[in-house]
């Protein structure tokens, strides 16, 4: 980007933090239901074709792991050259997948559509959560919430839409309408999106607790200590909550609460009807909540008290789970405080390696969530032979060694690694402004 575009682009009405942060939303709810839409498709296709779930759900596999894995890269290629094209292309992508979707007519081609899928997702994904660390210096916490937040809430105003479309005209059709709307709105808001330059940023001299002014390269960032504690922790997270998300029905079943109704603020429906309706409020809404609040006290006193109360949450449910009320109300305080890896890591992040190439080096520690992806098949495993207790303790030693190591180890040494830094390096502002005097 030269000097005379980039001036044009600071002068644009919608070169401003808050447009940015709505455009990214906006772009991840299209894309939501790729994730969070398929479970009520697969059904329908399964009936037609006689495929067996399990060899459709395969589709699921690739698709997350594209989503996942290639982010890097696609952060990579935001960082060289902007969001614009990145997300144009990603949401164009998402439209193909869809309508392949509706005609394919082998294992083969629903494979193809998902990593079609997966690829412009992840693109979409990695790209609005990465402008959003650089728009947002100084509440990164509350802006990679509001964003990660967008991702479940397309799926919520939507569910019931496309399953009535799926019913009334068929899974094609909905493939079809979905996809292309999706995928046009996407495009579309891509071309309003922009990279804050540094007379923008110079604007921002506040910073969140902890958080530092180095710009490291992804290079630099993979000879720091500091990223695979990080990694670590954030796979020691997401394999637990993963591992919910994808057994709640059948740990539910083995506890013999499952279609035993529960009564809550006059409410009343089955018990893992009633988790599983609370369980997606809660983690959407915790997601920019405990941003918010890792902007104001920190992000590792954050995660100190989010992983612990996680733990003491699946304790709870190891020890009393068989409890409808008790069921559902520990799952949802769970779900609560699982959401927000989504917000507290991107937000850590950004705030040790700095902004400038925030996209690619979230995309690395994003990776960790297809790692965890990769692990949730050992809770069926570990459940079959010692029962989910073992399940339970296994993730409660996770979710409270996570806690203790945000507070006694990535504290300490993200502190080391940004006073190191700084040390030696200039501020965005004096940077800035010694580049005005020049």
């Amino acid at each position: 980007m030269n000097a005379t575009t980039a001036t044009t682009e600071s002068n644009s009405v919608f070169a401003r933090p808050w447009v940015q942060l709505v455009i990214g939303i906006i772009c991840m709810a299209m894309v939501a239901n790729l994730q969070y839409g398929w479970t009520l498709f697969v059904n329908p296709i399964d009936a037609k074709y006689h495929w067996g779930r399990a060899s459709i759900q395969v589709a699921f596999t690739i698709f997350v792991l594209l989503e996942t894995w290639l982010v890097p890269i696609e952060g990579y290629l935001v960082d060289r050259f902007g969001p614009r094209w990145i997300v144009v292309v990603g949401g164009a992508l998402c439209a193909i997948a869809w309508v392949l979707n509706a005609y394919a007519d082998s294992l083969a081609m629903l494979y193809l559509a998902a990593a079609i899928a997966g690829i412009g997702a992840g693109a979409v994904y990695g790209t609005c959560i990465g402008n959003a660390l650089k728009w947002f210096p100084a509440r990164r916490g509350l802006a990679a919430g509001l964003t990660a937040a967008g991702f479940g809430a397309g799926s919520a105003l939507t569910i019931i839409p496309i399953a009535s479309m799926i019913k009334a005209s068929g899974y094609e059709q909905t493939f079809m309408v979905f996809g292309l709307f999706q995928g046009i709105v996407v495009v579309i808001l891509g071309f309003a999106m922009m990279t804050p330059g540094p007379s923008i940023l110079a604007l921002a001299p506040k910073l969140a607790p902890g958080a530092g002014r180095y710009q490291a390269r992804p290079t630099e960032m993979l000879r720091s200590p500091v990223f695979y504690l990080m990694y670590v922790m954030f796979v020691m997270m997401a394999a637990g909550g993963l591992m919910a998300t994808a057994q709640l029905a059948l740990i539910a079943k083995d506890f013999k609460v499952a279609d035993i109704p529960v009564s809550l603020l006059g409410i009343t429906l089955p018990a893992l009807t009633f988790a599983l309706s609370l369980d997606r409020i809660l983690n959407g809404l915790t997601r920019p909540f405990f941003g918010w609040v890792s902007d104001h006290i920190g992000r590792e006193n954050t995660m100190f008290i989010a992983f612990g109360t996680g733990a003491a949450m699946l304790l709870t449910l190891s020890a009393y789970g068989h409890i409808p009320i008790v069921f559902v109300l520990a799952t949802a305080v769970y779900f609560g405080v699982f959401g927000e890896i989504y917000s507290l890591f991107p937000a850590t992040c950004g705030d040790t390696f700095g902004a400038k190439f925030a996209t690619t080096n979230n995309g690395m520690l994003y990776t960790a969530k297809g790692t965890a992806a990769l692990l949730v098949p050992l809770a069926s495993l570990v459940s079959t032979a010692y029962g989910w207790k073992a399940v339970f303790v296994i993730a409660v030693a996770l979710n409270a060694t996570a806690a203790l190591m945000a507070l006694f180890v990535i504290k300490p040494l993200r502190r080391s690694f940004i006073l190191g830094n700084e040390a030696t390096t200039p501020t965005e502002a004096a940077a800035a402004n010694a580049t005005k005097t020049a």
